[in-house]
């Protein structure tokens, strides 16, 4: 079984490809790029390393978010792309638990609070802990606060604060996702209905709804 892991909910985008258990390539690039998608050149790049095939494909599994809007995007309509035209299985995980499962070295035992930047002075935030055998659970499902109140939600949780640009610095990263089928925590989605989640409405859309105090039409 090939298993093909990608995630960019952040401005670094993620992939991972293993065979059977076994992770035999990943790689990562920047999102931000106004002249280049670089993700779809990195899924190729792994592919490559690992001598696979997208047709050879038994999986795609893809961070579900939440995050950048326009990175999850990307993420999303390749890994939709890749599903439907060779007939994998889509499956997609919170991009929350990949920095908790994708981290190097792997993280000791002990609750663990990750957090992603939600603009507006706020963050997603989810909370995991990892067992002594590495299984990773969560015990607290995601939500918004305020950059103020997390230094009290992790005293509150007992856990481990980490996420990019925190103390302890970690990013999402796809090679976490065999982990998580392995936990439980990812879920088989349809290749034709899903959609990550955004964790909240993009920027160009609030821009347009202030501006003329009325929900976009066809959101």
């Amino acid at each position: 079984m090939i298993t093909l892991a990608l995630d960019a909910s952040t401005y670094t985008g993620t992939v991972a490809v293993w065979r059977d258990q076994q992770l035999v390539a990943e790689a990562a690039t920047p999102m931000r790029d106004a002249a280049h998608e670089r993700l779809m050149p990195a899924v190729a790049s792994a592919l490559g390393e690992a001598r696979a095939k997208a047709h050879e494909l038994s999986r795609v599994v893809c961070g579900g978010g939440p995050g950048s809007f326009t990175s999850l995007r990307i993420a999303g309509a390749i890994a939709k792309g890749i599903a439907m035209a060779d007939g994998a299985e889509l499956w997609s995980v919170p991009s929350l638990a990949l920095i908790v499962a994708g981290a190097q070295p792997p993280l000791p035992a002990g609750h663990y609070l990750a957090v992603l930047d939600a603009l507006r002075g706020e963050l997603y935030a989810s909370a995991f802990d990892v067992a002594s055998d590495g299984t990773v659970h969560e015990i607290a499902q995601p939500r918004i606060i305020a950059v103020s109140s997390l230094d009290g939600l992790a005293v509150e949780l007992e856990a481990t604060v980490l996420g990019p640009g925190r103390s302890i610095a970690r990013e999402p990263h796809a090679r976490g996702a065999m982990a998580l089928m392995r936990c439980g925590v990812a879920r088989q989605v349809s290749s034709s209905e899903w959609e990550p989640e955004y964790g909240r409405l993009a920027e160009a859309q609030v821009r347009w709804e202030a501006a003329h105090g009325r929900p976009l039409p066809n959101a």
